[in-house]
């Protein structure tokens, strides 16, 4: 098994904003769900739990200002 599911071309869901690769949905253990960027760990995730393409494509949206936002997501 992949470890792995790719969110199919169906789903409405931005690609990550920094490499533009389309996310996948990761099972974390026993704690939930996260969608990431299959390229690098360290670009955007979600939360563990439930699968949240909402929250993926909210923080991968290209922004007008870099400094807006950081502004809007520092509760991260």
């Amino acid at each position: 098994m992949r470890g792995y599911v790719n969110i199919p071309g169906s789903v409405d869901c931005n690609c990550c904003k920094i490499c533009g690769a389309r996310p996948i949905i990761v099972l974390i253990k026993d704690i939930g769900y996260v969608v990431k960027c299959p390229v690098d760990d360290s670009h955007y995730r979600t939360h563990p739990g439930l699968i949240d393409i909402n929250d993926w494509n909210i923080h991968n949206t290209n922004c007008i200002n870099g400094e807006e936002e950081k502004l809007i997501f520092s509760f991260h």
